[in-house]
């Protein structure tokens, strides 16, 4: 289900592009500095930045997509180590807290259902993606790779919520963690329908059970639980352990979060051992129709063996066949093979092969 995923088109905030290296204008979807939870209306980036790091306000830019000269550049631009910038090229990146020189690096994986009319045939029930979130003394720098978990939305919830947005950059750690986990919810409320559907199809008496779809989402599943599981490390981190860069109450904030992802990874698990045994009762019904298949082959088969081994027989071409030269041979032979076959059949039908 891991793959690179493509560049997408874009929503796009309305971006400030003054101040912006022109290798970057392609990549940021927004930026803005705050101050008390209020968006200043700052004209130029680099003048923005500069008063951020002079202690007035930080800055939050979003980028989506950006390659690796694009993703050095942003390196450049907010002081971040050469491994954190390696880490958010990598389309794959496990979800990861790490800390470089006074920054905290939160690496994520994003989960999206994909609706059954826009899923190729034998294509992924969950798509995935990547985020990852910089955060420092004064500035949150978000990189997505992905068409799912936008974070323009976020930014504009986050603006309406001036008292949140003021406890500082760790604000918005909080809040892209938050609407990530919150995304795996809602894909786990759609995969249970699929689960649902899929149970009742191999537990029904008149349909097949689709194997191949089993497999599929068991696939998903299996790729769900890396990522859920991966993810309960850093969360938990967060959540309890005291850090200068995640304002105390936003700690406050991760423990919920950590909570619902217990939740997700309890679902996760059940979903897992569901399919297995799911996928068990599917082949072993499987295994049954090919076996009462073979048993009514094999009825037809004896059945249709009399008639052929008498034909045979008289197909011989022996000159001194008595029954040959009798006016009833003919149609003696055939009640015959008629009567054998009609035992045959009834027997067979009263021993459940047909």
């Amino acid at each position: 289900m891991e793959r690179p995923l493509p560049r997408f088109a874009l929503r796009r905030l309305p971006v400030a592009r003054e101040g912006l290296a022109p290798g970057l204008l392609d990549t940021v979807v927004g930026w803005g500095r705050y101050i008390d939870g209020t968006r200043c209306d700052d004209a130029r980036f680099d003048e923005a930045l500069a008063v951020a790091r002079s202690g007035d306000g930080f800055l939050w830019l979003g980028a989506q997509a950006p390659n690796m000269r694009q993703l050095t550049q942003l390196g450049e631009i907010f002081d971040l180590h050469a491994l954190a910038v390696e880490d958010a090229a990598n389309l794959m990146q496990r979800p990861k807290l790490e800390r470089y020189d006074g920054i905290l690096a939160l690496s994520l994986r994003t989960l999206a259902y994909v609706e059954r009319d826009a899923r190729e045939d034998g294509g992924d029930v969950v798509e995935t993606g990547t985020v990852m979130i910089f955060v420092g003394e004064d500035f949150a720098l978000t990189v997505r790779h992905g068409r799912h978990a936008s974070m323009s939305d976020l930014r504009r919830q986050l603006e309406a919520d001036p008292e949140q947005l003021a406890l500082g950059p760790s604000a918005v750690l909080h809040a892209v963690a938050d609407k990530i986990v919150d995304d795996y919810l809602a894909v786990v409320d759609a995969v249970n329908e699929d689960i649902e559907e899929i149970e009742n199809n191999v537990f029904a008496s008149r349909t097949p059970s689709d194997i191949e779809r089993i497999y599929q989402l068991k696939r998903d599943v299996i790729e769900m639980k890396r990522t859920v599981t991966a993810l309960s490390g850093p969360i938990r981190e967060l959540a309890t352990r005291p850090n200068r860069l995640v304002h105390p109450e936003i700690q406050e904030y991760f423990r919920d979060v950590a909570d619902h992802l217990d939740r997700v990874r309890e679902h996760v698990a059940t979903f897992d051992e569901l399919l297995s045994s799911i996928l068990q009762a599917g082949l072993a019904r499987l295994s049954v129709s090919e076996s009462e298949d073979m048993r009514k082959i094999s009825a037809w088969v004896a059945i249709a063996a009399v008639p052929t081994m008498i034909a045979g027989i008289y197909g011989m071409n022996f000159a001194h066949m008595p029954e040959l030269g009798q006016t009833w041979g003919y149609p003696a032979v055939l009640t015959g093979m008629a009567a054998i076959c009609g035992g045959l059949y009834r027997g067979f039908r009263r021993n459940g092969w047909l």
